[in-house]
């Protein structure tokens, strides 16, 4: 069963060129699912059915694994044997009609538009470092990117002229992405004081030695500048998330929301909407004579 794991892994890396991390998921995944079977003294994966496979899907249930993570694990299962298929490995997949118990859906937490005005307000501190903290956080609400995104950012993929950046999400898929008039400004304000990189690919975001700042200095910078300016903890996808709400409640266009996130299932965006009925929902209550409890006594 392992010589076809690796197989199948080493398909994932070449041709579908996914992250180092969605590998390592998908290898964890599988290996568990291998375990599992070696305790049922199954040695090949044709020997894997339906029945089976959902004994271990409940095994993993009962063990505490959440409706998301057994969802993740049944994909990664299903991937698999399509691969056995096409190879001519295997003759069925288990798991195809196999689904897990749906995982709860969680609303993302943001900023509300006054809140992200009073922490992007420039202070007029022309300090190297609160300038570069000011375009990080400009450039995550202005575009939407994601912590990934930003952190591998190189100066060739900016046009501060024409207002656009290029960056590479999931999937190595490019999108060309709007930047904002704000966040073209404190863009150039930085790039003036950003210090002298020998890094050839020339990221944006540097420390003090010119070495491109990693995803957790990110985090921690961005959630240091949220204390000091609004008085909250705040993480780069609470930028992101403020950025698609605020504008599918502006534009009521959950498909152009969709492509500016580089979300590949608009499912993925439509959690933008729950959050802005929530919001519709409050003002309901507050504001509708017959929405409204009546007062105690």
């Amino acid at each position: 069963m392992l010589p076809a794991l690796d197989d199948f892994i080493g398909h994932l890396r070449s041709e579908r060129q996914l992250s180092a991390r969605t590998l390592e998921a998908y290898g964890r995944d599988l290996h568990s699912c291998c375990r599992f079977l070696g305790e049922h003294q199954v040695d090949d994966w044709n020997g894997l059915d339906t029945a089976l496979l959902r004994r271990y899907v409940a095994s993993r249930h009962q063990a505490g694994l959440s409706g998301r993570s057994l969802q993740r694990e049944l994909s990664a299962v299903r991937s698999l044997y399509h691969y056995l298929i096409r190879e001519r490995r295997c003759r069925h997949n288990p798991a195809l009609d196999l689904r897990a118990p749906k995982a709860p859906r969680k609303l993302p937490r943001l900023l509300d538009a006054d809140l992200t005005t009073q922490l992007l307000n420039d202070d007029g501190d022309d300090d190297w470092l609160a300038l570069r903290d000011h375009a990080m956080l400009e450039l995550f609400y202005s575009s939407g990117l994601r912590l990934s995104e930003l952190a591998g950012l190189n100066i060739d993929q900016l046009d501060l002229n024409e207002g656009e950046v290029r960056v590479v999400g999931k999937g190595n898929k490019t999108r060309l992405l709007p930047v904002g008039r704000m966040a073209r400004e404190a863009l150039r304000r930085w790039l003036k004081v950003r210090p002298a990189t020998t890094d050839t690919a020339q990221p944006v975001f540097v420390g003090m030695q010119g070495r491109r700042l990693t995803p957790r200095a990110i985090q921690l910078r961005v959630r240091r500048y949220g204390i000091e300016h609004i008085g909250q903890h705040l993480h780069p996808h609470m930028l992101r998330h403020s950025f698609a709400s605020h504008l599918l409640e502006s534009s009521g266009d959950l498909r152009a929301v969709q492509e500016l996130l580089g979300h590949a299932d608009i499912s993925t965006t439509q959690v933008y909407t729950h959050l802005n009925f929530q919001h519709l929902a409050e003002v309901y209550d507050r504001a509708h004579p017959r929405a409204r409890r009546k007062s105690e006594d």
